[in-house]
Order: structure tokens, then C-alpha cells, then sequence
């Protein structure tokens, strides 16, 4: 099986070729990691320090360091590192969507495989949003709802702002010549 991809398409593509988000969707996804990940940083930094002033304060203590001063927020900080190089592309890469003239196909997933289809026919409203980060890389995430309990709302993130606004008015007019 020859793996080499179109540049719009990817390996989950089983109806024709899915359209990438934008590249600086990568950008966006580690910048919302590493604000959730500095926490974890910042806890590993305390319980050094802690752990060091509990050593020069009691002797004994100091025979139980496992790892060398540095060795476990030095490895978290690692660990943070390859988590923000390779999450977020394996994310991009997982991630596409492919707009017709009375459809939308979302397909999302690297564990949990996810290819939505919102008929355009069932698009209640639609919604373009951004925040301060993806304002920032200039995308933005287009929602639909639909009037369905189960996936009633689709979210297709990474989009450029002004292809998401074009998409939600290319929608809105689909809609509008449904219900004439």
C-alpha cells in the first residue's frame, strides 16, 4: 500500500480528499498545551525544592533522594517538550474536513477515529468563533447545530478566520435557498 499522501489528504480519507486546516492550527494546539502544562512544570519545581530543604534540614532524608537535584523537574520539563513537538502535528495531521455544495464531512481522531457528515439541509445556526490564541495565528472554529441530540453540535477548529467566515456565509446561503 503506497503511503505517500496528496497534500490535502490523509489516511482516514475513504470518500475523496479531505482538506487540511490551517498550518498554524500545530501552533495554536501547543501554545493551549503548554498553558495546561505549566502546572504540572511548576508542581515537579516545588516538590524539588521541597524535597531539598527537607535533605539539608534532616540528614537522613538525604539518603532517600532518588534522583539528583534537577533530575525529576529536568525530566517533566523533557517529557512537556516532546509532548508539545508531537501531540499537536499527530492532531493536525489526524484532522480534516471536506466542504460540498449540500454537505460537511468533519474527520478528526488519532485513538478515537471520529467522520462526521452534517447534512447542510439540518444546519440550524452556525457560529465562528475565536479566542485570544487562535485570534493570535489568525484561525478560528466553525460550529454547526443541528437539531439532533447526538453530535448536534459539530466543531471544525483550525479553520483560517476568514475561510471560517466564508464557510458559515456559503452555509448561511444554503440554508436560506433550502427554505425558500
Amino acid at each position: 500500500m503506497d503511503n505517500a499522501l496528496a497534500p490535502h489528504a490523509t489516511l482516514l480519507d475513504d470518500e475523496g480528499a479531505l482538506t487540511r486546516l490551517h498550518p498554524n492550527y500545530t501552533w495554536a494546539l501547543r501554545v493551549g498545551m503548554l498553558l495546561r502544562l505549566v502546572p504540572l512544570v511548576i508542581a515537579a519545581l516545588v516538590v524539588e525544592v521541597v524535597l531539598a530543604e527537607a535533605a539539608q534540614s534532616d540528614p537522613d532524608l538525604a539518603a532517600l533522594a532518588l534522583v539528583p537535584q534537577g533530575g525529576l523537574s529536568g525530566a517533566v520539563m523533557l517529557a512537556v517538550l516532546l509532548l508539545l513537538i508531537f501531540v499537536p502535528q499527530r492532531r493536525y495531521n489526524a484532522r480534516g474536513y471536506q466542504m460540498s455544495a449540500d454537505r460537511l464531512r468533519v474527520v478528526r481522531g488519532v485513538l478515537w477515529h471520529s467522520d462526521t457528515v452534517v447534512p447542510l439541509s439540518r444546519v440550524q445556526h452556525i457560529d465562528v468563533h475565536q479566542g485570544p490564541v487562535e485570534r493570535f495565528f489568525g484561525i478560528a472554529t466553525l460550529t454547526l447545530h443541528t437539531a439532533g441530540t447526538h453530535n448536534a453540535s459539530v466543531h471544525l477548529p483550525g479553520l483560517g478566520a476568514d475561510l471560517a467566515r466564508a464557510m458559515r456565509e456559503d452555509i448561511r446561503a444554503h440554508i436560506k435557498r433550502e427554505s425558500l
